[in-house]
């Protein structure tokens, strides 16, 4: 049986909410205070209570931050302008609470605008494991993409608030430790419901759903359901967490609850704010499956640096470091630069959390002192390598299905492999190892 994360929507998803909902399902406190405590930032305290919204129990994820790194998100007549009726309590995205002394006019230009290199570095000098690392990333990705494409520029240019900001880096790393506490098989998103009208944020007055969060659906094939409740109930954070653990928009056809958690958000509109997560259990790989082909993808990015004064030897040298530490793909294309100088494009695919780690060997193995980076959705072909025997000799092929279209590849090393062993060329290794795995049963 394998445990399956459903992320209910009716009422919005923030990041406060999300955190508060996976420690009220029994993701460890302790666990997400070391890792917080690692981190290179300060300024912060987080605190968990319990508190009630329209009647039921439910957790409250409070980041308490001091004056210098407080922000707008928790005031009403801040977001909806300062003749705003409502007079609700004081809740923001992020859970600091209401009864900070706010200055709106003294404090505004203390708002740390990190951007994406930032964040990685945050990221690499915490004690956070390897998969709670990459999923805080990704999460970080997904708003940085929307964010760029938002204000027309690329992932490692946008310097912005809502990831900059002392609490949304508290809730993303919050967030991705509870997840991997959890041990999750998957995690089912369908559709969030978002509110309607208008809401003031550091760049004026912007329509609902704002505009990361209609991008992040855009380009993460996440479902939007626009309700009538005047404000926003889907935040940048809310959406990218959602969209980034992602694995299906579709529950199992059957399943067991064996638990649930409730997230209180901070903002008060019509309706209370609040998030429900149910644990669930169901069979073996029951939540890694896609809902629809056609929305397979992984994000991955994209690097690029030109190089003028480097010699063969040297890029042949940083090409087999970059895969050896695990880009997806590397290549060099030749260009013409200024004054017509002749030199090499190095182009790398790589996985979001990978960035750093390749960036740093193209610094220390090239002449490049400046890399562009570009995220990307890829939609991909499941791949599956099996091993079979084609004439005595142990090789491997890749089996690619997208539907009902299936491909078979033959490993690179097995045709060489097969080609040494028994005197072939390279077409005949390749057509003998493909027929023979097409031939057995269940290959394709």
């Amino acid at each position: 049986m394998s445990r399956i994360l459903y992320i209910d929507a009716p009422f919005g998803i923030s990041g406060d909410m999300m955190a508060a909902a996976l420690l009220d399902l029994g993701a460890s406190y302790e666990k997400v205070q070391e890792a917080l405590a690692s981190l290179p930032v300060r300024g912060f305290a987080t605190e968990i209570s319990r508190v009630k919204k329209a009647g039921l129990d439910m957790c409250d994820f409070l980041v308490k931050l001091d004056r210098e790194h407080e922000n707008h998100d928790h005031d009403m007549a801040y977001l909806h302008g300062h003749d705003h009726e409502h007079h609700h309590e004081h809740h923001h995205e992020h859970g600091h609470g209401h009864d900070h002394d706010h200055d709106h006019h003294h404090h505004s230009h203390h708002h740390e605008h990190r951007g994406m290199p930032e964040i990685r570095e945050i990221l690499s000098a915490s004690s956070l494991s390897h998969a709670a690392r990459a999923t805080a990333l990704k999460i970080f990705d997904v708003l940085a993409a929307a964010e760029a494409k938002a204000h027309g520029t690329d992932i490692d240019q946008v310097h912005f608030h809502e990831v900059g900001a002392v609490d949304s880096i508290v809730d993303i790393v919050t967030i991705a430790v509870c997840l991997e506490d959890l041990q999750l098989a998957g995690v089912v998103v369908g559709s969030l419901t978002d509110g309607c009208g208008t809401i003031r944020c550091q760049h004026g007055i912007m329509a609902v759903p704002v505009p990361a969060v209609t991008n992040i659906a855009v380009q993460n094939h996440l479902r939007l359901k626009i309700s009538h409740i005047e404000g926003e109930l889907v935040t940048p954070t809310g959406a990218a967490v959602a969209a980034a653990i992602r694995t299906s928009d579709r529950l199992p056809d059957e399943y067991r609850i064996i638990a649930s958690g409730m997230g209180a958000g901070k903002r008060e509109y019509s309706v209370p704010s609040f998030l429900r997560l149910l644990l669930l259990e169901a069979e073996e790989g029951a939540g890694d499956v896609q809902a629809d082909t056609a929305v397979m993808a992984d994000t991955v990015v994209r690097l690029e640096t030109n190089i003028d004064d480097s010699n063969g030897e040297a890029m042949g040298l940083v090409m087999e470091k970059l895969m050896a530490a695990g880009a997806l793909d590397a290549w060099f294309t030749p260009i013409y630069m200024k004054k017509n100088r002749p030199a090499y494009m190095l182009g790398v695919i790589c996985r979001p959390e990978d960035t750093g780690s390749l960036e740093r060997i193209i610094f220390r193995h090239t002449s490049s002192i400046g890399i562009r980076s570009q995220l990307f959705q890829r939609h991909i072909m499941e791949r599956e390598l099996r091993e079979l025997v084609v004439d005595g000799i142990d090789v491997k092929v890749k089996l690619c299905r997208y539907g009902d279209i299936e491909k078979c590849y033959p490993e690179y090393e097995s045709i060489r492999l097969l080609q040494e062993k028994k005197g072939l060329d390279y077409l005949s290794a390749y057509e003998l190892i493909r027929m023979s795995a097409i031939k057995q049963k269940n290959m394709l």
